[in-house]
């Protein structure tokens, strides 16, 4: 098992002015799951190449199991990488694209048959190990892409984005797979993703990137229940937190007082509940199935509510809205949560 720490990394290209990586500090524990989240631009891809080797940082260090490997070649990092794109080769078969690594470091051949086996037996592809690459699924291909990664043998594995080209259904599948594989392995697993729910699914802790910078380093329960900013709220939960402007202790443009002096109230969808004494009106509504989902004005702002499916209402009823004062959370005007 193998921990990896980076140490104040930088990246900035100085041609373009532009800064990718501002101080990031991060530790990963050995045989975690840990999912780099966030926007695109924001920064996560580049910090996994910086980890793998792909790429150099302006400043700062990278440590994996302890070992400063800032200036190793990817080769001597010990790590493996499972890509987008699944980086194939469309001429070779399965087993030749799962062995392709092992015989490049000259492997001896039984103990690269005895590998090749027992990751085939792992991911379910030993009836496919003679196919091409276009003979098999979407699935099937990113199993060989991870078997390609399992045969190294090396207990780091970065992930970028490699759920990314499979259909919603496969990807919860394979979200499961993924999950359970690492944690019989015993992995260390970086992951990439700007999909909350591989996020939520999958990580031990989520870093979640922003221009840069990490805007909140934890527990999936944690960054759900107690976002540190405005864009950790704006960015975990579907449909997104609301965000309500104050005026001088109430709910801008109404009579709605809240009970602590703040910029900003933060309240969940779900939290939100019809029938109360917070008057609102109706300004659209979106049918789900299960859930109805109604933007509702109060005063100047409009709250997101998240009601049962079965909910009739028409656009322009005048409703009352509830929610508990453990459901609210308060930001101040830098975007801050006040405590």
């Amino acid at each position: 098992m193998s921990s990896i720490r980076l140490v104040n990394i930088h990246k900035h290209w100085a041609e373009a002015g532009t800064k990718a990586l501002d101080g990031i500090n991060l530790e990963i524990e050995p045989a975690s799951f840990c999912v780099l989240l966030g926007p695109s631009g924001c920064g996560k891809s580049t910090t996994l190449r910086i980890i793998a080797g792909l790429e150099s940082a302006t400043s700062g260090q990278v440590f994996v199991d302890g070992v400063d490997v800032t200036h190793a070649p990817p080769a001597g990092r010990g790590i493996a990488m499972v890509f987008q794109n699944y980086a194939l080769f469309p001429h070779l078969s399965v087993a030749q694209n799962i062995g392709f690594g092992l015989s490049v470091r000259k492997v001896e051949r039984s103990e690269a048959a005895r590998r090749l086996q027992d990751a085939a037996a792992l991911l379910g592809l030993t009836p496919l190990l003679d196919r091409k690459p276009s003979q098999l699924s979407g699935g099937q291909q990113q199993r060989v892409a991870l078997g390609r990664a399992l045969v190294a043998q090396t207990k780091v594995c970065l992930m970028d984005e490699p759920l990314s080209n499979l259909d919603a259904q496969l990807r919860q599948e394979m979200r499961h797979e993924l999950r359970e594989l690492q944690q019989r392995l015993g992995l260390t697993v970086v992951y990439v993703t700007h999909d909350q729910t591989e996020a939520m699914s999958m990580a031990d802790r989520v870093v979640l990137l922003n221009q840069g910078r990490i805007e909140q380093n934890a527990a999936p329960r944690e960054l759900y229940a107690m976002p540190a900013t405005t864009f950790a709220a704006r960015f975990i939960g579907t449909p997104a937190m609301n965000l309500l402007k104050l005026d001088q202790g109430r709910i801008a443009g109404s009579s709605v007082v809240v009970r602590q002096p703040a910029a900003t109230l933060g309240i969940r969808p779900e939290s939100v509940s019809l029938g109360g004494s917070v008057p609102a009106t109706v300004k659209s509504l979106e049918y789900l199935g299960a859930d109805l989902v109604l933007r509702c004005a109060v005063g100047s702002e409009l709250v997101t509510v998240r009601a049962e499916g079965k909910t009739r209402l028409a656009e322009g009823a005048a409703v009352g809205l509830a929610w508990t004062a453990q459901d609210e959370h308060f930001f101040d005007s830098l975007g801050a949560r006040v405590a």
